[in-house]
Order: structure tokens, then sequence, then C-alpha cells
């Protein structure tokens, strides 16, 4: 399933995600596109009733399409799905895209900018692993939940901070992005996960509002024990997304070996607990209320980072489990 919304409607650059599964040779593909609109926000064009779209909303959507026939190319002729021919793919649309000379130039300007983060997957003959190759340039990601361990990030973001509650706090500009005027790379990497699972790509706009990483998983099961199917899984989160967000937003999911959406739920009904009692413990009032009267601003702000900071400790070490080193950087 996916879920993609628009912060301002009928303004948003994320384009719409993209899900693919193909039956016979039992291998897909998930992918989010989050146009830069910071480094990207000049026209770029104008569409028939005269609506302007910006760099990075072409950009974007000129990554989704390039990467669309890729993974059909990939299906069809057996090539391999790695960083490098997608990274053909994606250059060659975004030459021919429709773009425009801003007469404002920097450091920080992209043409056509945007982020990418896939998963392509191939399940194996007796169905009880899946091997995963995710492919990422700049800040969104790709993610594996686990019933037993919880949600673990497969991607490292393209930016000179690594640390995800650091992320939160602060927003250091990325160090490779999809774009038609600079030179990018497509990171990737092969590793084979157990079944069953539940892969996951989003943009920042998913993870990026939060108060601590652990809540986005919070956000993924708490919802999916309240839905009655996918679709009502979907919507859930659109609302959930909605309410806390300061930008578009897009993800896309898809859950393997799995009975059904019943068995799914119930798989991971126990993880929810324990993660809930520890995000929920010693939660600070700033975070579930108005203050009080009389309550010292100073004192708040700092009874909600030692939270962070100690939620975060105990939610590492298995949400960096599959996290690349460091040197996997592409730039």
């Amino acid at each position: 399933m996916s879920v993609w919304t628009e912060r301002v409607a009928g303004r948003g650059e994320d384009a719409e995600p993209f899900v693919c599964h193909h039956w016979d040779t039992t291998q897909g593909l998930l992918a989010v596109f989050d146009g830069s609109g910071g480094a990207g926000a000049s026209p770029a064009w104008q569409a028939p009733d005269g609506t302007a779209r910006t760099g990075a909303w072409v950009g974007a959507r000129a990554a989704r399409l390039a990467t669309d026939c890729w993974f059909h190319d990939v299906v069809r002729e057996g090539q391999e799905p790695d960083g490098h021919t997608l990274h053909t793919y994606v250059k060659y649309f975004l030459e021919q895209a429709p773009k425009r000379q801003s007469k404002i130039s920097g450091t920080m300007r992209r043409q056509l900018p945007t982020t990418l983060a896939g998963l392509h997957y191939q399940v194996d003959g007796d169905e009880t692993e899946v091997e995963v190759r995710p492919l990422w340039t700049g800040d969104s990601r790709a993610y594996v939940l686990l019933p037993d361990s919880g949600l673990h990030v497969l991607t490292r973001d393209h930016t000179r901070e690594s640390d995800a509650l650091e992320l939160l706090r602060s927003d250091p500009p990325m160090t490779n992005l999809v774009c038609a005027d600079r030179e990018f790379e497509i990171a990737t990497r092969r590793l084979t996960l157990p079944l069953p699972c539940v892969l996951v790509v989003a943009t920042d706009g998913f993870f990026g509002y939060v108060h601590t990483p652990g809540e986005f998983e919070r956000l993924l099961l708490r919802t999916l024990e309240q839905a009655h199917h996918a679709l009502d899984w979907s919507d859930l989160l659109r609302r959930e997304v909605q309410a806390y967000t300061a930008d578009d937003a897009s993800l896309a999911l898809l859950a393997l070996g799995h009975r059904d959406f019943a068995d799914l739920r119930a798989g991971f009904a126990p993880r929810l607990r324990q993660l809930t009692d520890r995000l929920t413990r010693d939660r600070p009032d700033a975070l579930t209320g108005p203050p009080g009267d009389g309550a010292d601003p100073r004192e708040a702000a700092a009874a909600v980072k030692a939270w962070q900071e100690r939620t975060w400790q105990e939610y590492r070490p298995a949400y960096e489990r599959y996290l690349p080193p460091a040197s996997e950087e592409s730039a």
C-alpha cells in the first residue's frame, strides 16, 4: 500500500509513491521521491491549465518515471537491479525534462532536485527469506519492520550528520541529491532478511517531525492495530501524518510472509505493547498537554531533551542494526 499527502493542496512536490510487484519472478520495487523545494524552488514548467510547477516538482516526477521504466527493464531483460543502472535511467530522464535557467544562483541551487529512496526485493523459493536492495540518494529512507525487533533503517542519509535524533533537531544540507545540473550517485547495498517482515520506504514528511525516532515505528504499529484492512491502515496513516507534519509526506510499504491482514496485525501486537511502554514511561508533561500554570519553560525543555536522549539510547542499537557504515555513503 502507499500513502501520499500534500501539505498545501495542489502544491505538493513529492511524487506519488511507486509500488509494483512482478508475480512471475517474485520481485518488486517500492520507491518514494521528495522534490527538494529549497534547492529547486524556481519555476521549471507550466501546465496546460497555466499552473506553474517548480523544478523540485518536475524533478521528483521525472525520477519516478525513470524508476518505473528502469524496473520494467529489470524484469523484462533480467538486468542487475543496481544503483549504476538506475542512475543511467534517472540521468537520462532528467536531461529530457523541462527546465529553466534560474537568475538566482548559489551553492544550494539545483536543477530539478529530488531525493530518491527505493527498495528492490525478491522472495526466495521456499519463502523464508527476502533479498532486498535499498537504492537511495538524499534523506528519504528505506526500512524493514520485524515482529521481534521492530523498525530497522536500511539507508544512511546523505548528510554530514547521521544521528537520527540529531537529524530531528536540525536540518543539515544534503551532500548527495538527484539533480540535472550536477553529478550525483545512487547508493545501493544487498541484504537478506527473514520473513515475515514489512518493507517500508518514506520521505521525511513521515519521520522528520516526530519527537524521537521510535515514534515513527509506533505510528506504523498503532495505526496497524486500529485498522481492519490495508485501505483502512493507509487512511489512518494519512490522517495521522497530516496532523503532525509540516511537509508533504509519502510512504510505501509491503507486508511479506503473512497469511492475511489479521495475521499481520497479530504478529506485531506484542512489539507495539513493548514500544508503547518504552515511549510513554516518564514521558514529559510538555509532550502530553499544555504546560501547567507557573511551569518553567527551561525545565520543560530540559525534561523533553532528557526523555529524548533516554528513549533514543534504548532504541538506537536495534534501529541501527542494518545501518550501512559511513564508508558506504555515496558522497
